[in-house]
């Protein structure tokens, strides 16, 4: 590329505004003088055309009147003498044909404005000319009849100065350069103010949104009060604020989901060794506690998977069907070694789910989990088959879910009473409530069992 070029380019983008403001308002300017510079040279022809018409108006007007005292009548021609006679004789030639009858006492007879004068009176040519002589001059010729048949006309030419009028013209011009140069300049004050102004609201908005993210405030912007362009860019900010919100809860939600449930397996690692590293083991011993420790890493890989599947929204597309006593039964294992409460676990050996087995493990695990951490003497799991599915009961005799804690038993984060001296963190009934319905199905609360608690897990047959 030229270097004239490259460096004519980059002047440009570095004197080209890098604001809005400064950019729209010089877009206004150069609109502005295009336009105004249209219109000065309009208006400046015109005004040249009119002066000169004017010009050759009077021209012609004198020339008529010094006509009309010329007598053609008679050979020669003669020229009658009037009152006004010096008025009229003033920058007038009269010419018989190409012989000049008259001429101005001012002007030389073979002189540059005489010749000009006598080629304007021959017939068939121009009428009117200019001469720039010691000024411009301004030449305009008028037929005064004939003297004698077949002879040229006779003709009366007369002369202007054209200074004043070129003087007027070019007073136009500087003032209406001034005018120009004017209303450019209030053009491009006017535009940055009022485009300032336009975009008061926008700043506005961005210092706002500044200081939002900054505190993750829940405000919005809104469209109340503010013109409908920036309503609606309001309106897209306010959307994806609350999308982004929702990103966040979402991914907070399962960030407590996935630590709530990996606890339990973690746990079980945790005794296995601690119960191993007590005392010297048998190489059975030590095989058996290599069997725990990878069947709760299994079982925390599953977790994983599980709830990842979930969120993203694959969960409720995974096909398959699973035996649900066998998953049920696994379950009971897993929570009876770690409490001295009993969990039992009836009906029919033929239920069929159609959901993943991982799955259906993760809505029952936290619901178990949850009636072993309050039960007195027993845990009941019971399945059954129902005409729209299958139905998981979890039962316990504990003390139960207060009445004026029913409406926000499944709400994150909750829980009826903080300091009962059990852990928890409020996200295991949430969760399985969610499992359940990206599958299909549903888990509820039986406020009428008592006592203690009951759990209904609804889902579709497989």
């Amino acid at each position: 590329m030229n270097p004239g070029r490259s460096r004519l380019a980059a002047t440009a983008a570095h004197c080209w505004p890098r604001t809005l403001r400064g950019r729209l308002s010089l877009v206004a300017l150069t609109t502005a003088a295009l336009v105004m510079v249209v219109l000065t040279v309009v208006f400046n022809a015109v005004v040249r055309q009119h002066l000169r018409q004017q010009a050759d108006d009077e021209l012609h007007t004198r020339a008529a009147a010094v006509a009309a005292t010329v007598d053609t009548r008679h050979d020669p021609v003669r020229v009658l003498e009037t009152g006004d006679d010096a008025v009229l004789d003033t920058n007038v030639w009269i010419f018989d044909g190409t012989r000049p009858l008259e001429h101005p006492a001012s002007v030389p007879s073979g002189g540059t404005l005489t010749r000009a004068a006598a080629r304007l009176a021959v017939p068939g040519g121009e009428r009117c000319a200019t001469v720039e002589s010691y000024a411009p001059i301004r030449l305009c010729a008028e037929p005064a009849g004939h003297s004698r048949a077949g002879a040229l006309p006779v003709a009366v030419v007369t002369a202007m100065d054209l200074g004043p009028y070129r003087a007027s013209a070019g007073t136009l011009l500087i003032a209406s350069l001034a005018l120009d140069g004017t209303v450019l300049a209030c053009t491009y004050v006017l535009t940055r103010l009022a485009v300032g102004r336009a975009l008061r609201p926008v700043r506005t908005m961005t210092d706002q949104a500044t200081q939002w993210s900054a505190v993750a405030s829940g405000q919005r912007f809104g469209g109340t009060g503010r013109p409908v362009e920036l309503a609606r860019l309001g309106a897209s900010l306010d959307a994806l604020l609350d999308r982004i919100r929702a990103v966040l809860r979402h991914e907070q939600q399962l960030t407590g989901e996935l630590s709530h449930e990996l606890r339990t397996p973690l746990a079980r690692i945790t005794a296995e060794l601690d119960w191993w590293q007590a005392r010297p083991r048998s190489t059975a011993d030590t095989r058996a506690t290599h069997a725990v420790i990878a069947d709760a890493a299994e079982s925390m890989r599953t977790i994983c998977d599980t709830l990842l599947d979930e969120a993203r929204a694959t969960a409720h597309t995974v096909p398959g069907t699973t035996d649900v006593m066998g998953v049920l039964r696994r379950l009971a294992d897993l929570l009876g070694t770690s409490g001295e409460v009993p969990v039992t676990v009836t009906g029919p050996t033929t239920l069929v789910v159609g959901v993943p087995a991982a799955l259906l493990e993760r809505m029952v695990a936290p619901l178990a989990a949850n009636a072993l951490r309050y039960a007195r003497s027993r845990v009941g799991i019971r399945a059954a088959q129902e005409p729209a599915g299958v139905r998981v009961e979890v039962v316990d005799d504990g003390p139960g879910v207060p009445s004026s804690f029913t409406a926000q038993l499944f709400q994150p984060g909750r829980r009826a009473d903080p300091e009962d001296g059990h852990g928890g963190a409020g996200l295991g009934l949430p969760l399985a409530r969610r499992l359940a319905r990206s599958a299909g199905g549903e888990v509820s609360h039986d406020p009428e069992h008592t006592p203690g608690a009951r759990f209904v897990v609804s889902l579709p047959a497989g």
